[in-house]
């Protein structure tokens, strides 16, 4: 077995629109999807949830997005909306993670918020253990009311993230990492 930390230290993002079919099959997206459910999660509330965007239904969606964001007012410059069409319309599989945080007696709510976001790592994590590329974004698409709504969000309910997976069409370069010593304190 591949050493563990070897392989988080190896990890890179790929560039959505180079990303390509095939994108994992059925049985593989369970095994990313239950990899992704396996976060801290205190008072198990299952804060976020997830929104396979796939196939022509993840092109219809990339449509409709873009065309809520042109209908805005005041809308988006159609350079921002066409990339972001292009990014849903090109990666074979789209999981948007749903931050479902919300007030809780004894459980802060940013916590339900990290939680989400330990999701979209657990995301990109299994979906590289099983060779596929993968990217973790937000954008425009996930701030906008009309598009939350096209996706079937609840008022509450908050885009956590975009993770788009598919075949990488080439490897990604090294980009360059904090230096330890700048980013670690000691006390």
């Amino acid at each position: 077995m591949a050493d563990p930390l070897d392989f988080l230290n190896s990890r890179r993002s790929s560039r959505p629109l180079d990303l390509a079919e095939p994108g994992p099959d059925e049985a593989q997206l369970t095994r990313i999807l239950t990899v992704a459910a396996r976060v801290p999660d205190h008072g198990k509330l299952v804060p976020w949830r997830f929104v396979v965007l796939s196939g022509e239904g993840r092109k219809r969606m990339a449509e409709t997005l873009a065309a809520r964001l042109r209908a805005a007012n005041p809308p988006e410059p159609d350079e921002k909306i066409e990339k972001e069409r292009s990014r849903f319309a090109s990666s074979p599989l789209i999981v948007a993670v749903v931050s479902r945080a919300g007030p809780h007696p004894k459980i802060p709510e940013w916590e339900q918020v990290l939680s989400a976001g330990a999701a979209c790592m657990n995301l990109l994590h299994a979906a590289n253990a099983l060779g596929f590329g993968a990217a973790w974004l937000t954008g425009p698409f996930a701030e906008h009311r009309g598009a939350l709504d096209a996706l079937g969000l609840a008022p509450h309910e908050k885009i956590a993230g975009f993770v788009h997976i598919g075949t990488p069409l080439q490897k990604q370069d090294e980009r360059d990492r904090p230096a330890l010593s700048a980013i670690v304190t000691r006390v």
